[in-house]
């Protein structure tokens, strides 16, 4: 009897085996199946380009760093804008010369690293824009700094301003390098003057990174102050799996699995499609950045990092705000660091429909225990009103200090987006209005309406907030911290 049930036990968790490995099969084939029904990869996602800098590249400097991006620029001409087949030379594809997205018929073409000099500077700043992004990112940013007597340098980094094919070799690596470059420059350019960097989302990672790794190497210039908008400092774990997809694509011939978005590239400064890799290599910088806090921390080296600014919205889909705080503010020394959160729009009306409200968090934060860094909240002065104000705790104290920002919400919008914080009101593409500066397409208000469904652009697209309505605010408190 004993024989019997043994064999009859191995029968059954041999059968659930089975069943659970052909489940897994299933699942992982449908899985496939869906992600390969997708649209046709074009010559955008697949062209190699091997001007690209890496590590590996022979580049000492930041001159050698812009002839090399020269010749990037003329293999993208020679082996995309030349080959797009006539079918996809159409009014809205960036790849196409001529066309309402095309980017060089912008006076300067923001995709490419560009520098504004002053011959006495009062300090220099470089740029760092975002995962798929472009220095247009930070573009605003840049001119108000220079006009008020920075050097400015913004970065394009590696991988981007290209087509995004880019993003599915590039390292986080490459990225650093390049950054540690154009720092290099950017100190011997501006003799002595305070020198600022400042990263939106992937761009932050790279500005914290390089700060942190440079304290313990007395070679290496310092900065005096980072400032990080909507910073990446913290994302989903599930980054680490998404690699996995790549590389299933890759063992199995199929293409389109190093993909998570194969996207109509209508936006002259940003990819709409997205690679895999590039997610994975933010989850890996982010991870570095984690093992550099520690090894600084026990080696009493953080109180050395120079002061941060950041500006994060408190809804923010594409990077998580309370890793910002747990992953990096909570960690850091009191020296001088600033957070400053924008709620949601809590007008009465609006506020019953939030899926998820962070207001008890926020209210922890500012109220119930005192902070190594300075709080500020940007929000409505009431539940009736849209006129926003803004609460702030210094560190060390207990106290909220309230006042009016003379800003409101616009009507019509609920929050901020990831997207939307370092852009004005006024910007030319992503703005509420288009300009005369602005010669092609316009993002900023953007609501096609018809049957959900059938464009290949989707609703949650088009209705992202592209424009900071508190960006007067933003600007003017960077160039306090900047000393302008």
């Amino acid at each position: 009897m004993k024989h019997f049930l043994f064999a009859t036990s191995r029968k059954i968790i041999r059968s659930v085996i089975y069943l659970m490995v052909g489940g897994l099969l299933t699942l992982l084939t449908v899985f496939i199946l869906y992600l390969e029904k997708r649209p046709d990869l074009n010559i955008w996602h697949e062209a190699e380009l091997d001007a690209e800098f890496t590590t590996k590249s022979q580049v000492t400097d930041f001159r050698q760093y812009l002839e090399l991006e020269e010749k990037l620029f003329q293999q993208l001409e020679e082996r995309v804008y030349a080959r797009v087949a006539p079918k996809d030379r159409h009014n809205l594809n960036r790849f196409n010369h001529g066309s309402m997205s095309d980017p060089t018929r912008w006076p300067r073409n923001w995709n490419r690293t560009f520098e504004l000099t002053r011959e006495s500077p009062k300090a220099g700043v470089l740029l760092l824009h975002g995962m798929s992004d472009s220095p247009y990112s930070l573009r605003s940013l840049g001119l108000s700094l220079h006009e008020a007597g920075a050097t400015v340098i913004g970065l394009r980094v590696p991988g981007h301003g290209t087509t995004p094919s880019g993003l599915v070799e590039m390292r986080w690596q490459d990225m650093a390098a390049a950054v540690k470059l154009a720092v290099n420059y950017l100190h011997k350019e501006i003799n002595g003057q305070p020198l600022y960097i400042i990263g939106y989302s992937n761009g932050s990672a790279l500005a914290v990174h390089y700060a942190l790794s440079t304290l313990d190497d007395p070679q290496e210039p310092k900065p005096d102050g980072l400032v990080l908008v909507s910073p990446a400092i913290g994302v989903t774990p599930l980054a680490a799996l998404a690699v996995w997809q790549a590389r299933l694509g890759h063992l199995l011939g199929l293409d389109k699995l190093a993909w998570n978005a194969i996207e109509v590239e209508y936006d002259p400064y940003k990819y709409n499609s997205f690679a895999v890799n590039a997610g994975d290599q933010v989850y890996r910088l982010t991870s570095e950045i984690q093992k550099l806090l520690k090894q600084n921390m026990d080696a009493g080296r953080l109180q050395q990092l120079p002061p941060i600014l950041a500006f994060q919205s408190v809804v923010d889909t594409t990077v998580s705000a309370s890793a910002l705080v747990s992953g990096l503010f909570e960690k850091l020394p009191a020296s001088g660091h600033e957070l400053v959160f924008f709620d949601i729009n809590r007008i009465n009306e609006a506020a019953r429909f939030f899926n998820n409200d962070p207001k008890p968090y926020l209210d922890r934060m500012l109220y119930d225990k005192e902070l190594l860094y300075t709080l500020t909240l940007v929000a409505n002065e009431n539940g009736a009103s849209r006129k926003v104000d803004f609460l702030r705790k210094e560190a060390g104290t207990n106290v909220v200090d309230a006042a009016p920002l003379d800003l409101a919400w616009p009507q019509g919008i609920h929050s901020l987006a990831h997207v939307s914080l370092p852009f004005r009101e006024s910007d030319p593409l992503y703005g509420a209005n288009s300009s005369e500066e602005n010669p092609g397409i316009h993002l900023g208000d953007v609501a096609l309406q018809g049957e959900r469904g059938v464009l290949r652009v989707s609703a949650d697209a088009m209705l992202r907030l592209r424009w900071n309505p508190f960006y007067s605010y933003l600007e003017q408190s960077v160039q306090n911290f900047v000393g302008l």
